[in-house]
């Protein structure tokens, strides 16, 4: 059986091929494009490594020296979830928290953040720091006030520690919020109970000052009414009640119906005689 001729390139093409090839990884190292969001730190491999003196690389495109680096950090605001992070409350009791971290590094320190951090600074900085202030400020207080009313403010104190924390650290963090609390169910159970029977015993209270108020108006109102009727009692003379009474009569005498009015009648009312 006759050998198929085998098919062997020119020795100088051989070399052109692997020109080719080296001009390409050489020139994709040359050009880089820095995307919407995002900085480019520069390492110089020959000229003092993490460059940190200078703003970091800006979104487009740009040239550098092949033997050189440029490392991408996405700069927008990222969130971070941690869920049920495990803290214990003032009296010891464990206490599971969802929280949302806010955070994005600092633009102009990006090259600091890099150099000591490194690109997995969110592990290394953010949750660690996130997870002592958690610790820390939730410890204070019993698990009441965590389930009720002083959540935003342990919230804000999480934030305000972590915040002064990360100051020093090359990145910034914009808020933190607790998503969820979980409780030992029997503690959250006893918590509920506790505040329905506050929430009735408030309730209760406030009908009984709004029944004690209208009661007081009542009150108020019926001395009112007596102080105007003795008033007024005291003020009607029997020369009064007389003229009143005449006034009255003459009136009456005007109607179409009356005929005779005689002054002077008993008790010395007027009086009208006579009907059409």
């Amino acid at each position: 059986m006759a050998q198929q001729p085998q098919l062997q390139l020119p020795k100088g093409l051989i070399g052109i091929v692997v020109l080719a090839v080296i001009a390409m990884m050489f020139f994709s190292k040359t050009f880089v494009t820095v995307d919407r969001g995002e900085a480019g730190v520069l390492w110089k491999r020959f000229d003092g490594g993490v460059v940190t003196d200078s703003p970091p690389l800006g979104e487009g495109f740009h040239i550098v020296a092949p033997w050189n680096k440029v490392d991408i950090y996405n700069v927008r605001q990222q969130n971070m979830f941690i869920k049920d992070m495990e803290v214990l409350s003032s009296n010891g009791l464990e206490i599971k928290l969802d929280v949302s971290i806010l955070y994005q590094p600092k633009i102009d320190q990006l090259g600091l953040l890099h150099k000591t951090k490194g690109e997995n600074y969110l592990e290394v900085v953010i949750i660690p720091e996130v997870r002592s202030a958690g610790r820390s400020i939730v410890g204070r207080y019993i698990p009441e006030q965590l389930y009720s009313s002083k959540r935003d403010v342990i919230q804000r104190e999480i934030f305000d520690e972590v915040a002064r924390k990360a100051k020093g650290q090359y990145v910034q963090i914009n808020d933190i919020l607790i998503r969820d609390v979980t409780l030992p169910p029997t503690i959250k159970d006893a918590i509920e109970r506790k505040l329905k029977q506050e929430q009735e015993s408030l309730e209760y209270e406030f009908r009984l000052i709004t029944a004690a108020k209208e009661a007081e108006k009542q009150i108020i109102e019926a001395e009112g009414k007596a102080e105007s009727n003795r008033i007024l009692s005291a003020s009607l003379t029997d020369k009064i009640l007389k003229d009143k009474g005449i006034d009255a009569t003459l009136k009456l005498a005007e109607s179409p119906n009356s005929k005779v009015v005689i002054v002077g009648g008993k008790d010395g009312m007027p009086l009208i005689l006579g009907n059409n």
